[in-house]
């Protein structure tokens, strides 16, 4: 799948996902190119007070690197947002976290939520981002998080 970003609209996406191509560079461990992606999501984005990886073991989604206050430490598959965009295999945008039907409480300041899935030959989970602002993050938002997760993937 491959998703086009309009970077003369958007320029910090591109040097965001040239960061990120240059962070994971000739790194194929899972665990410590999530640790540098989280960090690097963390600081870029304005309005984001979490971002992180949750990584499928058995029927839970376990937490994995991240920045932010302290999270859940298992996600149920298909519970919460985090779980539902695991089981669909599709990216969960929710302006409100709040409104979202089983929603996981896991820091009280969040508001909004967009999470995006990944399935590798080696790694499976989600890359997790919450806002403390409601409708925080666009569909052009959506497409960034969705490349990252790609050149993640392909890091591996």
């Amino acid at each position: 799948m491959s998703f086009q970003i309009d970077l003369d609209t958007t320029p910090s996406y591109g040097l965001l996902i040239k960061q990120c191509q240059a962070l994971l560079d000739g790194e194929p461990d899972p665990i410590a190119n999530a640790a540098n992606l989280s960090s690097l999501l963390f600081h870029s984005l304005p309005q984001v007070n979490w971002a992180g990886f949750y990584f499928l073991q058995g029927e839970q989604l376990v937490l994995g690197p991240y920045h932010g206050q302290p999270a859940c430490t298992r996600i149920p598959v298909g519970e919460g947002v985090c779980g539902t965009a695991f089981a669909t295999g599709q990216t969960q945008r929710v302006d409100d976290v709040y409104a979202f039907p089983g929603h996981i409480a896991c820091d009280a300041q969040s508001a909004s939520e967009i999470v995006v899935p990944f399935r590798t030959d080696s790694v499976s989970g989600v890359l997790d981002i919450d806002s403390p602002v409601k409708a925080r993050f666009a569909e052009s938002e959506q497409q960034l998080f969705e490349h990252i997760v790609q050149v993640y993937c392909a890091s591996l």
